[in-house]
């Protein structure tokens, strides 16, 4: 069932409502990015049933996102939109929102309610790279480059990328990604962690299938509150964690036990 079909992005359910796919679907420009295609993103995550407990994004064609569309540094921008131009002369204030409304199509796909997959074959560079590191789990193609190239525009991540490669691959390689702007490819982004899995083009939609299968064998509530503790755990004392674990286990405990409110 298809919920969302607008500005490049499509959003579609399974029968059982507990798989949703988020598709990128303007392989004609690489699934290039666009504050319009932001939009749809962020309108996507609003619109999941609350059924869904994984949720893929994909590209069409063989690219998973070639980033930024350049259209968006030209003086005329998209059309109906400011241009970044137009935004920089701007007041601080609504630059500081009009990022932070840019952000809201990358902050949901952490939700403790999901996992999130990135399935990424082909390019993901840039804003596209951004949109996988917001994923939980990134299943690559053997032909997946992987490139942080705002630098080279004179720009910084802004998309909410840089904590999650942080935490994936370290400061040194963070660092050096980002301001070499130099791709990684599919084998080190597997060997970095990066990818979790990498497999040959053909065979990337029955793997992320068979992740997403492994994903719903386990009770739902007793995966989001394992999301959780490993989500959060990196701000975390091991006092503070072992406190946390305790707490989950019984919420888990009294659930099972039939006692939970």
């Amino acid at each position: 069932m298809t919920l969302l079909d607008k500005d490049g992005v499509r959003l579609a359910v399974d029968e059982a409502a507990t798989t949703a796919t988020v598709t990128l679907a303007n392989p004609a420009k690489r699934n290039a990015q666009s504050p319009a295609l932001w939009r749809a993103l962020a309108e996507a995550g609003r619109l999941l049933p609350g059924t869904v407990r994984v949720v893929v994004v994909r590209g069409e064609g063989k690219s998973f996102s070639a980033g930024l569309d350049r259209q968006a540094f030209t003086p005329e921008g998209f059309d109906g939109e400011p241009s970044f131009l137009d935004l920089a002369r701007g007041s601080e204030s609504d630059l500081d929102a009009a990022i932070a409304e840019y952000q809201e199509a990358f902050t949901w796909w952490r939700r403790n309610d999901i996992i999130s997959i990135a399935a990424v074959q082909g390019h993901a560079i840039g804003a596209g790279f951004q949109l996988a590191l917001a994923c939980d789990l990134r299943v690559c193609a053997d032909d997946a480059q992987f490139a942080m190239r705002e630098t080279s525009l004179g720009l910084v991540p802004d998309l909410t990328g840089t904590k999650p490669l942080l935490s994936l691959v370290g400061y040194a390689r963070a660092l050096e990604i980002c301001a070499t702007g130099r791709f990684v490819h599919a084998d080190e982004a597997e060997r970095t962690g990066l990818a979790n899995l990498v497999v040959p083009a053909a065979d990337l939609d029955a793997a992320v299938a068979d992740l997403a299968a492994a994903l719903l064998a386990a009770p739902r509530d007793a995966v989001i509150e394992t999301k959780a503790l490993l989500r959060d755990g990196g701000g975390r004392t091991y006092e503070q964690q072992h406190a946390a674990e305790r707490a989950a286990q019984g919420r888990r405990l009294r659930d099972l036990a039939g006692l939970s409110d």
